[in-house]
């Protein structure tokens, strides 16, 4: 059963304006205070911008280099690889890794993006190890505590039925995390409800909704 919105806790995550972010030197800087509540907040920027730097310094996996932010929930960071077991097939580590109660409609996601369970990981192709790790990450959400979901280029090596199988999940489930997703999407299209962008090293919020891809792409340097 997928929660009501009223009976879900509320993530959040707040990047306050001079938030830095970077390894040794500055890559980008918050140049205004960003609230993000439950939904599905795009993260948009060219190559090297960021985009995986301000991921991982939300979650919690590197230093920020200056200025401060907060998250309230249960994080997931979902990078752009999976590693498990090779010789473990998908329905094992649906088994191993999801809630009893939540491995049904994991199974039918699964079967949504087209993905074998009975097949070794080991032998899956690129694309399907990212879908794997997608559905453990998905049905991995804690029902009764706000979650915060960090995705690092989800829909590399998915096909176009995949990705909008993804995407019909997450408008159907946005009252039950925040997610971040980084991506360059590759059609003019695709809906853009919130959208955070990294150009000329400063984040900043993109806007809200009714926007596509077409409506940011040709603000980023």
């Amino acid at each position: 059963m997928t929660p009501s919105a009223s009976a879900h806790p509320q993530a959040s995550v707040k990047l306050s304006q001079g938030l830095g972010i970077g390894y040794r030197s500055l890559l980008a800087e918050v140049t205004e205070d960003i609230p993000l509540e439950n939904g599905t907040h795009y993260l948009l920027a060219r190559n090297g911008r960021g985009k995986t730097t301000l991921l991982k310094t939300v979650a919690g996996l590197i230093r920020k280099l200056s200025g401060s932010f907060e998250t309230h929930g249960h994080c997931q960071f979902i990078g752009d690889e999976f590693f498990f077991d090779r010789e473990l097939k998908s329905q094992a580590i649906f088994r191993a890794l999801i809630p009893a109660a939540r491995r049904e409609g994991a199974f039918r996601l699964a079967d949504k993006l087209e993905l074998d369970v009975g097949r070794e990981f080991g032998k899956l192709s690129f694309g399907n190890r990212k879908k794997v790790g997608l559905v453990v990450a998905e049905f991995r959400l804690r029902e009764d505590e706000p979650n915060l979901l960090f995705y690092d280029e989800p829909f590399t090596g998915l096909d176009t039925p995949a990705r909008e199988a993804i995407s019909e999940r997450w408008k159907a489930t946005g009252n039950q995390a925040v997610r971040i997703v980084s991506c360059h999407p590759d059609f003019d299209s695709m809906a853009m409800p919130s959208a955070l962008l990294i150009t000329d090293g400063k984040i900043f919020r993109g806007g809200d909704g009714n926007l596509t891809w077409a409506d940011f792409k040709e603000h980023l340097n």
